[in-house]
């Protein structure tokens, strides 16, 4: 095959208007894709930007490749049908256990609409994929507001804490974290000729982190106690 005879197919498929219309669908499904990665990479999450855009894009790509490769119109959704599956082992690598907690599942169920917005693009539902990506925009901006505000979101903490020696300053937050049912979490610490320093985590809502805080550095026995912020448990 010369240059002249790609240069004809090519010619061909844009005279038709389908790669034209695909090409369409594409950019608006990494758009929307985008819009919603922004989100999740000014909250630092995991699947930030590039995940959500390769994903919508990913989708749409697909779907589009269903309607052009289908030989009989019952063909047309199995290529795409594949993508529910793929997107769910996605979605579940995203999701970390860690003693007890849970993180994560925003990000997942997140990837799970993007991928479906992708198919509406891909589809050629356009009103449908741009009511969607507002509609997941509005509940990640409005609703995350909602929950930090009425102390409904739960944050993994980090403080840093310094004392005489190790023993003392676990024996000292442990009665701090008592009559709040807490327990400090991912323990370490490390020590220098002046001092100890224990950096542990602590989960609870804003305010139980803010109160907690305070208490901790009313504390007698305590040094210099700093909060090393919050993190979202999704």
């Amino acid at each position: 095959m010369n240059v002249h005879s790609i240069l004809d197919i090519l010619h061909q498929e844009m005279v038709s208007g389908f790669a034209t219309t695909s090409l369409m669908r594409l950019v608006l499904a990494a758009v929307l894709g985008g819009a919603i990665g922004l989100e999740r990479e000014l909250k630092q999450r995991p699947a930030g930007l590039r995940t959500n855009i390769f994903i919508c894009f990913g989708a749409a790509m697909f779907t589009v490749l269903s309607s052009g490769l289908a030989g009989v119109p019952s063909d047309a959704a199995r290529i795409a049908a594949q993508i529910i599956p793929g997107i769910g082992f996605i979605g579940a690598g995203s999701i970390l256990h860690t003693r007890g907690l849970t993180s994560g599942l925003t990000t997942a169920s997140t990837l799970f609409v993007v991928a479906s917005v992708g198919m509406a693009a891909g589809g050629g539902l356009y009103v449908t994929a741009v009511f969607a990506t507002l509609a997941v925009l509005i509940t990640l901006f409005v609703l995350g507001h909602l929950e930090r505000s009425f102390n409904l979101k739960t944050l993994l903490t980090t403080y840093e804490v310094t004392g005489l020696t190790a023993e003392e300053i676990s024996l000292e937050v442990n009665r701090i974290l008592e009559h709040r049912h807490q327990m400090m979490q991912n323990v370490l610490s490390g020590s220098t000729r002046d001092h100890v320093r224990v950096q542990f985590d602590v989960s609870g809502c804003d305010r139980e982190q803010r109160e907690l805080l305070q208490e901790l550095k009313k504390s007698a026995v305590l040094g210099r106690v700093t909060s090393l912020g919050p993190v979202e448990l999704e």
